[in-house]
């Protein structure tokens, strides 16, 4: 007999029930896209206004990254605890009000504090939102529609750009910049209370009505030919927690090492180059004799002709596989940026190079989060991601200090840009040594026999 999750991976694809599901998760992703870009276009504006020191410029983008690091962890946890839909729903209200904050911040210490605690709010997205529309999404289509949630990204990132730009001659510009997210997250924070609970998530806490409840309604809704299923037994209660993040960490790795260190690397090494391009982006072109309006203009182009490098992504995951697009998309990527600083006088040339590598990475990035994503089975998937995703947010929250203080004026743009190439390319040369290819490939194929996370009272 099959079972649920069989069932529901099974289904055919409706936009009005994944889709929309689809389209709600993509949404939150691209405030997380908005934020992290936001803090190029904060940098300079924040040392003109708290007269910043360059090491104080590159704690901007740092107290984000390193809150969305620690929400990464904490919500990725809490979402395989009490649940996705809980944990989808509160991670932009956690955002907004600290955003809030942040835009009213009167010293440099408070917008910090204020970015950080928006961070961990923000930081819970991905991974919580991934996993969510991952398991709602039927198998032959969850790369293809894993790989398309990254398209929310450029979206993000050119919004973000577009209305950093056209507030630029506006008195208190960057405190506008952050309001501007406010409404539109606690909009989709009242949405998101519509959406169902994970299936697979209700089967392995031990919900068995609730689960079927959900599954009969899929089936229902999407046309599908109800048949006999079985729901699987959940394992004893688990620990919360402190204890429960450090025992869901000892799981991740218990489950694979070689995958975690291949998930792990991955994130590290691709997302770090990417966040410190958009990052210095600004700054490094206003060093060069670019003005505010050209140096922000650059970086949003960067962002926006990224949505042609997702739907190529999308396209070619299903038929090539995750890992070819990724061992081949990524290390050209970086490559690109070494091109970009070692022509970086030439501002024609220069600004090419920023449009094919924002085109290059955003065709590698989706690739990347369908790939791990799919690299847990259920039990860890919302967690595993989390802790990927989080070793990047740190790698790349320090990064950015360090990069301005050490790395830029010690070896120069060219050669750090060429030594971060050479770290992806370590990266995706054991991912094809120790990787498997998770196309077509079912999301609880290497089950963990370690207990499945425990349900948890009260909960809906």
């Amino acid at each position: 007999m099959e079972t649920g999750s069989e069932i529901v991976q099974g289904l055919p694809w409706r936009w009005r029930v994944q889709g929309k599901i689809f389209i709600i998760g993509g949404l939150g992703y691209m405030f997380d896209a908005w934020d992290v870009t936001l803090n190029g276009y904060l940098t300079p504006l924040l040392a003109e206004h708290f007269d910043l020191t360059v090491a104080e410029k590159g704690l901007v983008a740092t107290a984000n990254l390193i809150g969305m690091a620690v929400g990464a962890v904490v919500w990725g946890t809490i979402a395989d605890r009490v649940g996705r839909k809980k944990a989808f729903s509160l991670t932009l209200l956690v955002f907004a009000l600290f955003s809030v904050l942040a835009a009213l911040s009167p010293t440099y210490d408070f917008f910090l504090a204020a970015r950080f605690l928006a961070g961990v709010g923000l930081g819970g997205c991905i991974p919580v939102d991934y996993a969510l529309v991952g398991e709602f999404t039927p198998s032959r289509r969850r790369g293809r529609v894993l790989t398309a949630m990254d398209v929310w990204w450029p979206i993000g990132g050119t919004l973000c750009g577009l209305v950093a730009t056209a507030l630029l001659p506006v008195h208190g510009n960057w405190r506008w910049m952050l309001t501007v997210m406010i409404l539109p997250a606690l909009l989709l924070f009242w949405v998101r209370r519509g959406v169902p609970e994970s299936p697979l998530y209700l089967a392995g806490a031990g919900r068995e009505a609730a689960a079927r409840a959900v599954i009969d309604d899929l089936v229902a809704r999407t046309g599908a030919e109800s048949r006999p299923y079985a729901i699987v037994a959940p394992g004893p209660r688990a620990p919360r927690g402190v204890k429960a993040a450090l025992a869901q960490l000892a799981r991740i790795w218990r489950h694979n090492p070689r995958i975690t260190s291949v998930a792990w690397l991955l994130f590290v090494s691709i997302m770090l180059v990417y966040y410190v391009s958009l990052t210095w982006l600004p700054t490094i072109l206003k060093s060069q004799g670019y003005g505010s309006y050209a140096a922000f203009s650059g970086t949003t182009t960067m962002t926006a002709v990224g949505a042609v490098g997702v739907i190529l992504s999308a396209l070619l995951v299903e038929v090539v596989g995750r890992k070819w697009v990724i061992g081949i998309s990524a290390p050209l990527a970086s490559a690109v940026l070494v091109l970009f600083a070692s022509t970086l006088k030439v501002h024609s040339v220069a600004l090419l190079w920023i449009a094919v590598f924002g085109f290059v990475i955003q065709f590698t990035i989706p690739a990347l989060y369908a790939y791990v994503a799919e690299l847990y089975p259920t039990a860890l998937r919302a967690s595993g991601f989390g802790w990927a995703s989080s070793m990047s947010r740190i790698a790349s929250g320090f990064i950015p200090f360090i990069f301005g203080t050490v790395l830029w004026p010690q070896l120069g743009l060219t050669m750090t840009f060429t030594v971060t190439a050479a770290f992806v390319l370590v990266a995706v040369v054991w991912m094809m040594i120790a990787g498997p290819e998770t196309k077509g490939r079912n999301l609880d194929a290497d089950a963990p026999t370690v207990p499945a996370p425990a349900p948890v009272a009260g909960s809906a």
